[in-house]
């Protein structure tokens, strides 16, 4: 799968999921229980295979990632200590992409992609343009000054920043990956084991 570029209501409603954490894309805050297009109302209720792969697509369309990196991090899940479901998840938060968008520096994380490949972010004040890169707790993240009056940093309606990131005081565009998350502070309509029993049928 390359990186999807498309609607992003499109997506959401196919899956039933808001990708964007809102809901924003579903009309008047209320989601369908069922697809786009003509068929989508005629749509069988989907086999065990079918709801992992479902759960394995919210999360690469939520995170932006691609089918092969999307491998490469389960793999580095399953070499770590603890829950592969769970690891899978602290990864993808990790990367830098995803923080920069849990500090609010953009209002999406497609849109926070797009600032750290542009050069806009540095990580402990070093410029570092991979939005797959993992950060670790305690590194801190800002946008270059140069950047800081671009319209997507300045844009408005950003989400609300979760305590595991924390925003220097006075300056709202450089922040601090304080702690990794909890499970309950992420997505709860996201099944991760399911994602995990999906990825052991690929990767041994």
């Amino acid at each position: 799968m390359s990186r999807y570029t498309g609607s992003v209501n499109r997506i959401s409603r196919r899956l039933g999921f808001s990708i964007l954490e809102t809901n924003k894309e579903f009309s008047k805050g209320k989601k369908r229980n069922y697809a786009p297009g003509q068929h989508g109302q005629a749509r069988k209720k989907l086999s065990g295979y079918g709801e992992q792969l479902k759960e394995k697509q919210k999360l690469a369309y939520m995170y932006g990632v691609k089918d092969r990196q999307f491998r490469r991090i389960f793999t580095m899940a399953k070499k770590m200590e603890g829950s592969n479901a769970l690891n899978l998840l602290l990864l993808l938060e990790s990367r830098l992409d995803n923080l920069v968008y849990r500090m609010g520096f953009a209002p999406t994380r497609r849109s926070a992609r797009q600032l750290v490949t542009h050069g806009h972010i540095l990580v402990n004040d070093k410029k570092n343009d991979i939005a797959s890169f993992v950060v670790k707790v305690g590194d801190k993240i800002s946008v270059k000054e140069k950047s800081r009056n671009l319209a997507l940093v300045k844009k408005e309606g950003k989400p609300a920043t979760p305590e595991f990131v924390e925003i220097a005081k006075g300056d709202n565009l450089s922040g601090k990956y304080v702690r990794l998350p909890k499970r309950d502070e992420l997505n709860r309509e996201i099944n991760e084991t399911y994602v995990v029993e999906w990825f052991n049928r690929l990767v041994k």
